[in-house]
């Protein structure tokens, strides 16, 4: 199995890993920032090795419990980010933040699964 990557895979990885340890010195203090950071940034990591392993196995068997895993990652991120974005919000513009993450997970599901 190749387990190389790209130059420009290992820059954006080395770069993800640089803005992690910031974030997480700026929010030291702060358990429930720390969590955020480090659990969305094993998430984006095991997307990037689902999203390999899925262009690996397109069309064979497992498949679809790689696919299932894309779309649990990808939901999984969604909801993060929106959960951090919409408390900052008006109350109509937060009911629009999860209403548009989840569209987006559905569109997902619709795309990996029914299209």
């Amino acid at each position: 199995m190749d387990r190389r990557y790209s130059g420009l895979t290992t820059v954006g990885f080395s770069v993800l890993a640089c803005n992690s340890a910031l974030a997480v010195c700026k929010s030291w203090g702060d358990a429930g920032a720390v969590a955020f950071v480090l659990v969305a940034d094993a998430a984006l990591v095991l997307l990037f090795v689902c999203l390999r392993e899925f262009e690996r196995r397109r069309g064979r068997a497992g498949s679809g419990r790689v696919k299932a895993a894309v779309w649990a990652l990808t939901a999984l991120l969604t909801a993060m980010f929106a959960s951090r974005v919409a408390p900052l919000m008006p109350p109509p513009v937060d009911a629009l933040v999860w209403g548009m993450a989840v569209a987006t997970a559905a569109g997902g599901l619709w795309a990996l699964f029914f299209n």
